[in-house]
């Protein structure tokens, strides 16, 4: 069984969201600049390993065979750097970053609703590119991006990303979308069958469709919003809400509900719509005109790692051509290091996942953490942080 990240409920999580309140309002684009976290340095070299290292991961990244015989990239790693790998599935990014600080993990595959948190508040360390040979395979447009950097300095190595699609039941959704209108003012045509993906970091979406229909509000970055852009989206989902047949969370759940028909249009993976398809549903994913939002994950190290010789060779192996390739297809995403694009069994997989697709990319708005500095480089208002996206969304779905 292929492995997805589900979610938890978010009603707890403004307590863990302190952190993101740190640093200057002054501004730096959309490169994090008005953030100020802890002078923390990377390690100039490497050490003796340590015999053991503690990762907290998304489901499907640290697997050892015990799920799925054909999946094991960890037997490998152990035996060649003598790293007994010990990890935690963490079912949101919330999760993530209350197990980052307690300093028992050395290592996380962070999203970008999850990274700046663990930077403002010092629980992720800058990495030392150079330490990890692989880096220099990593695709260029994922090096040194707004949710794993911070004034030039890097604070993790890219793991893989994935685009949040708009798939629809093509014969039951006519004519067919060509924006995300279908299911945000048209929502009503398809009431009780559209779908949503069950996260705070939802609101982005809708502040990304606003972008394009409603250029008063000026939004520029859906992550970067300040109050009255913030009410609005929060106004359009509070209005899709009535819409809605399911927010999903587990990708099996989506996919049974696409094939009963319960639900005939909302947000996916490919992964997904790749599964959905072959299990009979009639269905398309693609990206709308107005773009899409996405998540690009990050493995960063913990700034309190008891085991930081071996959390370096781990961030080195999971980059690596073949296994970053093995992880990508289980887990069903575009890899990180583009030459694991000439190890994977589907020759045609790149090609699908849009690996080394520059344009495509160009059009994925990935997520990031909402901060009070805002990321698009104001310096006259104050944007919303994440702990009220947490509260809305609880709003939101009532």
């Amino acid at each position: 069984m292929r492995p997805a990240r589900t979610l938890l409920a978010a009603a707890a999580a403004a307590t863990l969201l302190a952190a993101t309140a740190c640093g200057s309002s002054g501004g730096g684009g959309s490169s994090a600049g008005g953030l100020n976290p802890p002078d923390l340095k990377a390690p100039a070299h490497l050490g003796r390993t340590e015999g053991q290292v503690d990762l907290i991961a998304w489901a499907g990244y640290v697997e050892d065979g015990t799920d799925d015989p054909k999946a094991d990239w960890v037997s490998g790693f152990e035996r060649q750097t003598g790293c007994q790998v010990r990890s935690k599935v963490a079912a949101s990014s919330d999760e993530m970053v209350k197990l980052m600080k307690t300093g028992q993990y050395d290592a996380v595959s962070a999203s970008g609703d999850a990274s700046l948190r663990l930077i403002a508040s010092g629980d992720a360390a800058p990495v030392n590119t150079a330490l990890v040979p692989n880096y220099s395979g990593i695709f260029p447009d994922l090096k040194m991006q707004p949710w794993n950097s911070v004034k030039g300095k890097a604070y993790g190595i890219p793991h893989g990303r994935g685009a949040n699609l708009l798939m629809y039941n093509t014969r039951k959704v006519e004519p067919a979308p060509t924006s995300w209108s279908a299911v945000f003012d048209g929502a009503a045509t398809y009431k009780g069958h559209v779908t949503a993906y069950d996260s705070p970091i939802y609101i982005a979406d809708a502040a990304l469709y606003l972008k394009a229909t409603r250029p008063e509000l000026k939004i520029k970055d859906p992550y970067a919003l300040d109050q009255k852009q913030f009410d609005a989206a929060v106004a359009l989902l509070k209005k899709q809400n009535g819409s809605i047949g399911e927010y999903w969370g587990d990708y099996l759940k989506e996919v049974s509900a696409f094939k009963s028909g319960d639900s005939v249009i909302g947000t996916t993976w490919q992964v997904i719509a790749n599964l959905a398809a072959s299990e009979g549903a009639a269905v398309r994913a693609f990206v709308p005109k107005e773009g899409s939002t996405g998540w690009s994950d990050t493995w960063m190290v913990s700034a309190k790692a008891k085991h930081p010789n071996c959390a370096y060779k781990w961030l080195d192996w999971i980059v690596s051509p073949k296994v970053n390739a093995q992880v990508a297809e289980y887990f069903g995403e575009a890899p990180a290091n583009a030459a694991a694009c000439g190890h994977t069994s589907d020759r045609n997989f790149c090609t699908t996942y849009h690996a080394a697709d520059t344009e495509y990319w160009k059009r994925i708005a990935f997520w990031n953490t909402p901060i009070e500095q805002c990321l698009d480089g104001r310096t006259d208002v104050t944007c919303v942080p994440y702990a009220q996206w947490v509260r809305a969304w609880t709003e939101i779905k009532g």
